[in-house]
């Protein structure tokens, strides 16, 4: 119901209509060494008839790892465009936000359209300049971080936004973003596939665009379960694939040792590593190093200086790097399902065969074991969310991928997935006939609002 009245608060917003008239997206179409999916076409169809509605656009665009959600994103900025406005793309770090410009600058330059980055490190007259640009309307698209929202930001015609949600907005930020533009349109995207009763029960607020189809020319990715034991065997691997030009990844559990608990850490592994492999060879990234440093460690791999990549957790999103074709992840067990299942998507970007290795300490326990087991099984993002949630069981949501899940007072998200689609649909139905909650159904729905403490619902039904 509150997600409901979220939903109807931000429609109720007149929307503006932006109709794209198709030159700009068919110029990038023509540019594109493929032709996009069904998903993909089916996606943007959906978002330009929000666009064109007249009602503001609410929409998630969840999309399986490299299900090519950037390309569905870039369309629809350049509907934004040819309607006469702008666009902006937010990322949730300086690293990805570079990617999407780098990712995005050629398809821009084959529309002949203006696209800038703006983040946190554009200070003085350079900053200045962009933001005098950026107001003339001179940039159609602006990709950054959260300095795109800052208060001197100021956009001649802000017509759509979109968000990459890799650090879960909720729903206030959700409705904030949109206020930056007169009445723009909101595209959220989320690369975490995530079960239909999830989805429900944390958008229900927005309306759902599914990418489930895999661009053509991505070759499956090997995933194999090996022992720690075996160590040698996998740096001789390595040093195989390094003779051959390839890149890797290795992910480790922790940042330093901990006596506690008996992971080796990313420093350690990184100084064996290098003297197995070679100074040069290997470079090392995780959280606690210096942001410059942590962007130099992740260039100089992008860019091939380095060949292997000594990492924590902070490479799970959107680093894309297509020459890199095995991820190694030590303590694989100690994982949630969805992480790794992010951490795999990093291989298989090229056009070379990829392989993942899960280096586990046996004994496995029994949930240990179902999860690598998944993993080799199949690389369909869905069917693993769906997996993590009937294993890990909503009462207990652990790892990073699942933080934020509505907790019930009653409701059990695996076991009840279509009784939480007629609860969606019922509570929108219920505001459509009775916007104001003023029925005798309506005024015992909000009495159960307040019973429930949902204060922020209580507040946008504006009377009381």
């Amino acid at each position: 119901m509150t997600l409901a009245l979220a939903r109807a608060q931000v429609r109720r917003g007149k929307g503006r209509v932006s109709c794209g008239t198709g030159t700009l997206q068919g110029k990038v179409l023509k540019s594109l060494p493929y032709s996009p999916t069904d998903a993909q076409s089916r996606a943007v169809g959906e978002i330009s008839e929000d666009m064109a509605s007249g009602l503001r656009m609410n929409r998630l665009l969840q999309g399986d790892v490299g299900a090519g959600k950037t390309l569905v994103a870039f369309m629809a900025l350049l509907i934004a465009v040819e309607a006469g406005g702008q666009g902006v793309m937010m990322a949730p770090t300086e690293i990805l936000a570079r990617q999407h410009l780098a990712g995005l600058q050629p398809l821009a330059e084959a529309a002949d359209v203006v696209v800038e980055l703006l983040t946190g490190r554009d200070k003085g007259a350079e900053r200045a300049a962009k933001l005098e640009a950026l107001s003339r309307g001179d940039i159609h698209i602006l990709v950054g971080t959260h300095a795109v929202f800052q208060k001197d930001v100021q956009f001649q015609d802000l017509r759509l936004a979109v968000v990459d949600e890799q650090h879960r907005f909720g729903v206030a930020q959700r409705m904030e973003l949109g206020e930056k533009g007169t009445a723009s349109d909101v595209l959220v995207m989320t690369a975490t596939p995530i079960p239909r009763s999830l989805a429900l029960a944390q958008y229900g607020d927005m309306d759902v665009s599914v990418l489930d189809e895999k661009p053509p020319g991505r070759k499956p990715i090997q995933t194999a379960m090996v022992s720690t034991g075996r160590v040698a065997e996998v740096v001789d691997r390595l040093r195989g694939a390094m003779a051959e030009g390839r890149q890797a990844y290795w992910v480790c559990p922790l940042v330093e040792e901990s006596e506690v608990v008996d992971m080796v850490a990313a420093q350690e592994r990184f100084k064996h590593l290098r003297a197995e492999l070679g100074e040069g060879a290997v470079g090392l990234v995780h959280g606690q190093l210096p942001p410059a440093e942590k962007d130099a460690a992740m260039a100089a791999f992008q860019r091939g200086d380095t060949q292997v990549l000594v990492a924590t957790t902070v490479i799970e999103v959107g680093v894309d790097v297509p020459n890199a074709t095995i991820m190694v992840i030590e303590r694989a067990e100690a994982f949630g399902l969805a992480q790794l299942h992010q951490l795999r998507g990093r291989v298989g970007r090229g056009t070379a065969a990829s392989t993942c290795v899960l280096m586990y300490q046996p004994p496995l326990s029994a949930s240990g074991e179902r999860r690598l087991g998944i993993m080799r099984e199949t690389e369909d993002g869905f069917r693993i969310a769906e997996e993590d949630l009937e294993m890990r069981g909503a009462g207990d949501l652990i790892g990073t991928a699942q933080s934020g899940v509505p907790r019930f007072q009653v409701g059990d998200l695996e076991h009840q997935s279509g009784l939480m689609a007629i609860a969606q649909k019922d509570a929108r139905l219920l505001l459509q006939e009775d916007p104001k909650l003023e029925t005798a159904r309506g005024a015992a729905a909000r009495v159960l609002l307040w019973l429930m403490r949902r204060d922020e619902a209580i507040r946008l039904i504006s009377i009381g």
